[in-house]
């Protein structure tokens, strides 16, 4: 079955529920968790708008990998002391999307399970904001788990 688990995550409450969910699974299939997550630093690039006139970039990104990093230890943690055996990487990329990134990290490791949390957004939300999953079933060649938050 499953051995290598690669889990994506962010602040979301769906994402917190994803991990819950790896962490039940990992258990009983005693795999290993990687967990990721991918700063897209593609919104900080200029596009001619002069974006760097109002925020420093290099700041926010900074500040971006350090939120990051914080999320990774606390879910690391998590993972770790529900009995599982958890490590991390942090992804950046302003040229790449997030899915992207998941998958590459995925074949890296070997992968073959990828999991991530879904907002299940519709219509011109989904538009403004996209959407990773959908990203992810698009272009993964390993398996994927989309855990849907409960409303």
């Amino acid at each position: 079955m499953y051995k290598r688990i690669l889990i994506g995550i962010d602040s979301s409450s769906c994402s917190a529920k994803a991990l819950e969910e790896v962490i039940l699974i990992a258990r009983s299939l005693q795999a290993n968790i990687r967990i990721v997550y991918a700063a897209d630093e593609s919104s900080l690039v200029q596009h001619g708008m002069g974006i760097g006139s109002y925020i420093d970039i290099e700041v926010t990104k900074e500040q971006m990998r350090e939120d990051g990093k914080k999320m990774l230890d606390t879910a690391v943690a998590k993972a770790k002391d529900a009995g599982c055996n958890a490590d991390s990487l942090l992804i950046e990329s302003a040229k790449h999307r997030v899915a992207e990134m998941l998958v590459s990290a995925a074949q890296d490791w070997n992968a073959d399970l990828i999991v991530v949390g879904t907002h299940g957004r519709r219509g011109f939300e989904r538009m403004l904001v996209g959407s990773v999953a959908e990203n992810l079933t698009r272009i993964a060649s390993t398996s994927l788990l989309l855990i849907r938050e409960q409303h």
